[in-house]
């Protein structure tokens, strides 16, 4: 024999209830941290600190494109 778990019709909607505020609280609080972060975290690569070894590193050329020999003087 199987056992029976009844959920009360309250504890569905207490419990959607607390989802759906936690989602929106959390949305909230989200975009107030990304308006308020938006200047520390700026936007694309960040730029190496005046003086440091990176400062002036420059990235090489590509390598030479390496192909199979062609064998047609066989």
């Amino acid at each position: 024999m199987g056992m029976v778990v009844v959920i009360s019709l309250p504890l569905i909607f207490f419990g959607l209830l607390l989802g759906f505020g936690c989602y929106f609280l959390g949305r909230a609080r989200g975009r107030q941290e990304v308006q308020t972060n938006a200047q520390i975290y700026g936007y694309g690569v960040p730029t190496p600190p005046p003086g440091s070894a990176g400062a002036g590193f420059s990235y090489p050329s590509p390598l030479p494109n390496h192909s199979k020999p062609n064998n047609s003087a066989n």
